[in-house]
């Protein structure tokens, strides 16, 4: 009970002062593990911005649908905003299509995220294919429905064969969602979704306008200029079984162009993260949140199902709101760090309570979207994992590799003389040792190449032997 009240209590201070030496070393290896490999970014952004300009010159020519003609990329997602793990592997692209002006209409029961969307005036341009019976209101579901279309036809022309696929449609996703299957590496799968987006220009909607709180995080005179900024609107409809016609044809309000802009420049100060001298450890906490959620979902998917990585990212932009000083966030200080944003979430879960971060009235933890059952659920998994130490951060464990085959020691006579390129070390691997067993690793190596010198000394001496 007492390590648990010293974890709860988490202040600013040394590490050694409010985390174990064990859970400390365990943060900051599993910190440095999930960045990005600069070879991986470079191969995977190769791949997707092929895909995105072919895709926006077929959009440009095609004969089909004119509205689809004059589209404009918002890039946004973690890739984009520099925190995505483990692999470049995911990619959102949002398409904005050029509509005339539009009014917002609230859906009251979500909370001020969820909006019809109609024309200021009756229009004969080329929106008027997606309106519903009132000539007024823009169609999700026939948007939507024509960016499936259109994107099915591109693939088929231009990249049938190549790896790509569309997968199904989900009621509940706004995006088309495109697979690439890497022939060379069967399991380095990697989607891009494709968001078509409406613009509404003349302002935030007044759900919105209290938000966001960052006056004394990022400064008045920035809050003010990302309030007169444009709000975008994606093609999805609320979870739940029973939604009104009004419900099926809404669109959700999005920021994420607005979440980008922040997480680049997150600093109290302007010059956080310019120069080596003023590092901080925000995006790495973030990064560590994101690798717990994905362990978590990882090992109870469908308890867990509603859980997603934009719960971390909001609980991570309140955090950052409340912890504003750089100093709290220098990079010695990331254990502290992480901990206090887990503690966080922790206690968001526990009151059942996660305000959306521009939307403050709208609870993100709150069913239908997020069930009693899974919220208790996660709950009781957050407080397990602090409990244990945070085993869903470790690397699995290699002791597996560390049985020898009986095979293996049965010398083949075409092995007899060693590959040279096996006895180069990978060098990842010295950059980046497995925080478990790493020891018992390098000597379990050490030992197979002396059993295999010493097969080789005995045979090449047989050999002689005989000749003689």
């Amino acid at each position: 009970m007492e390590s648990q009240r010293r974890m709860r209590s988490i202040s600013v201070g040394t590490p050694g002062d409010d985390v174990s030496q064990e859970l400390d070393r365990l943060i900051k290896l599993r910190g440095r593990d999930l960045r990005l490999r600069k070879v991986d970014q470079q191969n995977a952004a190769k791949i997707v911005n092929h895909l995105i300009e072919s895709l926006l010159d077929f959009l440009k020519n095609n004969e089909d649908q004119p509205l689809f003609r004059d589209v404009s990329v918002l890039t946004s997602g973690s890739y984009y905003e520099m925190v995505k793990i483990n692999k470049p592997n995911e990619f959102d692209i949002m398409l904005k299509l050029k509509v005339p002006r539009l009014e917002m209409s609230e859906l009251e029961e979500y909370q001020g995220v969820f909006y019809n969307l109609k024309l200021l005036k009756y229009t004969r341009e080329e929106i008027k294919h997606f309106l519903l019976e009132d000539e007024r209101t823009v169609s999700a579901t026939k948007i939507k429905a024509e960016m499936h279309r259109l994107v099915r036809k591109f693939i088929s022309s231009h990249f049938k064969g190549k790896g790509w696929v569309v997968c199904r449609k989900l009621v509940n996703s706004p995006a088309v969602t495109l697979e690439f299957n890497n022939k060379e590496k069967e399991d380095d799968v990697m989607s891009v979704d494709i968001v078509p987006t409406l613009e509404v220009p003349q302002g935030w909607p007044q759900a919105a306008r209290a938000g966001p709180n960052i006056n004394n995080w990022l400064g008045k005179k920035c809050r003010r200029q990302i309030v007169s900024k444009a709000v975008y609107f994606v093609p999805k409809r609320p979870k739940g079984r029973t939604l009104t016609d009004n419900a099926k044809e809404s669109w959700r309000i999005s920021f994420s162009h607005i979440e980008k802009e922040m997480m680049q420049y997150h600093g109290n100060k302007k010059t956080c993260c310019e120069s080596s001298s003023n590092k901080c450890c925000r995006k790495r906490c973030l990064r560590l949140l994101k690798c717990l959620i994905e362990g978590l979902k990882q090992r109870y998917p469908q308890e867990l199902e509603p859980l997603c990585s934009y719960h971390g990212k909001t609980a991570f932009l309140h955090v950052l709101s409340d912890r504003v000083t750089d100093s709290l966030w220098s990079p010695s200080q990331l254990s502290v760090s992480f901990m206090n944003l887990f503690g966080y979430f922790e206690r968001r879960a526990l009151d059942g309570s996660l305000p959306h971060f521009f939307v403050c009235h709208h609870n993100l933890f709150s069913p239908p979207a997020f069930p009693k059952r899974a919220l208790a659920f996660l709950t009781n998994a957050l407080k397990e994992q602090r409990d244990l130490g945070l085993p869903v951060l470790k690397m699995p464990s290699p002791s597996a590799a560390l049985v020898p085959d009986p095979d293996a020691l049965v010398p083949d006579p075409d092995a007899l003389v060693p590959d040279p390129d096996a006895l180069v070390p990978d060098p990842d691997a010295l950059i980046h040792p497995n925080p478990i067993n790493d020891t018992d690793s390098i000597v379990a190596a050490r030992s197979y190449v002396l059993v295999y010198i010493g097969l080789l000394v005995v045979i090449v001496c047989v050999g002689i032997g005989c000749a003689f």
